[in-house]
């Protein structure tokens, strides 16, 4: 039997306190699943005018369920947003049963709706179906605030119940996040990826123009695009190309720019990446048409130049950042290397990598097409053309 934890609220946005009261509630629950499902039309109140769609409304929710970095536990369930009418909780638990036949369930919710639960629609079908676990928002949430009303619905129905305080708390409501995003502020109170999502959707009144962002805005909307495990690599990769432009007397700026958005369109499906080719004139083989590792590195070249405003530099960077190729100008070399090195990178002779890097950079980018080359043997794979003339022309300096 499984333990499923039900998180339902409008997500408008999701923002860090809804992260820390799902994480404190998993930890506390020893849930085997955690479940979020963004509110169709909420009972209780009304979407703010000018809300984000149901669409948006439920990528922020995935994007938001993402950084927890529980792939195996965590999942949006958009049942609410197909269902007509308002979204009573009794109906999704009752969905939820059926779904997840003889699992145990919990309801997960805050405070205030924790002591106003006795006026829901139908709390006794809400309470026969799952256990309710509330969580504090506020510092001044107690023992004493939750008990009474812990003791009540014991008695009333029967009830199972546990309440949490919620550690590393960010005490926002959504309505006062919305106000603030509206000043061009309350982004501390957001993961960096939905922030971003914000930003590339325009979303709550925001106006930024995608071509001239800040170097803390181009992470959150580059943040936005992949899945949170990826981070760590881009992370990492963006603090690499940073030392070897010191290193090489390159311009530390753009290489930070080119390495926050060399793996943007990473996780992006084989007919989207051909989509953004075509879009934007950029020339495919017949092996780049049919390689997700290599087509990642062409649609994201496309993005960066013109949705980022990115020049020719940091594009062809980006562009060749997976395969190389003879004769690279110094960002080229300089990316590919990073990408390859970075801290998160462990592979047997990394470590030489990373000392060619900073010695001799043509023997380093000989060197990383050499192991490349290498790879695609032993797994029986297409060598790319511009990976092979790129071995031919510095491979000599290994």
């Amino acid at each position: 039997m499984l333990k499923i934890g039900i998180y339902g609220g409008s997500f408008n946005p999701p923002h860090l306190g809804h992260l820390a009261a799902a994480r404190a509630a998993a930890a506390a629950l020893e849930l085997d699943r955690l479940v979020f499902i963004p509110a169709g039309v909420p009972p209780h109140k009304d979407l703010a005018p000018g809300s984000p769609t149901r669409a948006q409304r439920l990528e922020m929710t995935r994007i938001a369920a993402d950084q927890l970095l529980m792939p195996t536990v965590t999942e949006v369930w958009d049942t609410e947003l197909h269902r007509e009418g308002k979204s009573y909780t009794a109906d999704t638990l009752e969905e939820a049963a059926q779904r997840w036949p003889g699992d145990e369930l919990w309801l997960l919710m805050g405070t205030d709706m924790f002591l106003t639960l006795h006026h829901w629609a139908e709390p006794e079908k809400i309470l026969s179906l799952a256990g309710v676990c509330a969580f504090g928002r506020t510092e001044q949430d107690s023992e004493e605030v939750f008990a009474p009303q812990r003791d009540h619905l014991s008695r009333t129905y029967n009830a199972k119940t546990a309440t949490i305080s919620i550690p590393d708390l960010v005490d926002v409501s959504s309505t006062r996040l919305r106000e603030l995003l509206r000043q061009g502020k309350g982004r501390e109170f957001l993961p960096q990826a939905v922030y971003g999502y914000i930003l590339r959707e325009k979303l709550y009144e925001t106006h930024a123009d995608l071509k001239r962002l800040s170097m803390e805005d181009l992470r959150c909307v580059s943040y936005s695009m992949v899945y949170a495990k990826r981070l760590a690599h881009i992370k990492g990769c963006e603090e690499e190309a940073a030392r070897l432009a010191n290193r090489w007397g390159a311009d530390e700026t753009r290489m930070r720019q080119a390495a926050i958005l060399h793996d943007c369109t990473k996780y992006f499906s084989v007919q989207e990446h051909l989509d953004i080719c075509e879009a934007y004139g950029v020339e495919l083989c017949a092996l780049e048409r049919e390689t997700d590792k290599l087509l990642h590195a062409k649609s994201g070249a496309a993005l960066a130049k013109h949705i980022f405003g990115m020049d020719d530099g940091i594009y062809n960077a980006i562009l060749y950042h997976t395969t190389a190729r003879a004769g690279m100008s110094l960002e080229e070399k300089l990316l590919y290397i990073a990408d390859y090195m970075e801290p998160c990178r462990a592979f047997p002779e990394v470590g030489e990598l990373r000392r060619l890097a900073y010695t001799d950079l043509d023997a380093a980018v000989g060197m990383g097409t050499s192991l490349s080359i290498q790879e695609m043997l032993q797994r029986d794979k297409e060598l790319h053309h511009d990976t092979k003339e790129a071995f031919e022309y510095y491979g000599k300096e290994i």
